[in-house]
């Protein structure tokens, strides 16, 4: 397939357009074709493969550069468009939270906040025997292990999961007793 080179009419004229529109219509199955061939490897619509070498013919057309081989022009740059999809998703990574999402920020947010960690750290405090100790290295901010925390507390480290276990039962209790009470 051959198409003459739009240079050497007045651009913008008829013959032109109907270049550009025999162009596109005669490469529209390839492309097709093409797209869907490399599109799962790229992991990608086909209609985005489409799409993106749609524009990159239209911008080499308007730049008054239409390829010399349609066919092979368009299979190179379908697998060009694929590769650059490949790379983008590799590169790319997903936000964890939405960074405009400012909602747990607020004044009254902050506030209920700290006021359950005080209610919560009250609680602590009236637990029996060794659970407030251990609790309170449990919510620290060091974010301690649990040899270090076993190291802290002078107890063994594999007896302190179930310490931790009876510990929390009870400030469950607690606090149940606390909410129902209001």
């Amino acid at each position: 397939m051959t198409f003459g080179r739009p240079g050497n009419h007045r651009p913008g004229g008829r013959v032109v357009v109907h270049m550009t529109h025999d162009l596109v219509t005669a490469l529209r199955p390839l492309l097709t074709a093409e797209a869907s061939a490399e599109a799962y490897a790229a992991g990608t619509e086909p209609g985005d493969l489409e799409q993106a070498v749609w524009l990159r013919l239209l911008e080499r057309l308007d730049a008054q550069d239409p390829p010399r081989d349609p066919e092979g022009w368009l299979r190179r740059a379908v697998r060009t468009e694929a590769r650059r999809t490949r790379r983008t998703a590799r590169l790319e990574r997903p936000y964890d939270i939405e960074p405009a999402d400012d909602a747990d920020r607020d004044p009254e947010h902050l506030a209920l906040a700290a006021a359950r960690r005080r209610a919560l750290r009250a609680a602590v405090r009236r637990l029996p025997g060794r659970c407030p100790r251990l609790m309170e290295a449990l919510l620290s901010e060091q974010d301690l292990t649990y040899r270090e925390i076993a190291g802290e507390l002078g107890m063994s480290q594999g007896s302190l999961g179930p310490e931790r276990s009876r510990c929390l039962g009870c400030l469950r209790r607690l606090l149940t007793l606390e909410v129902a009470g209001r």
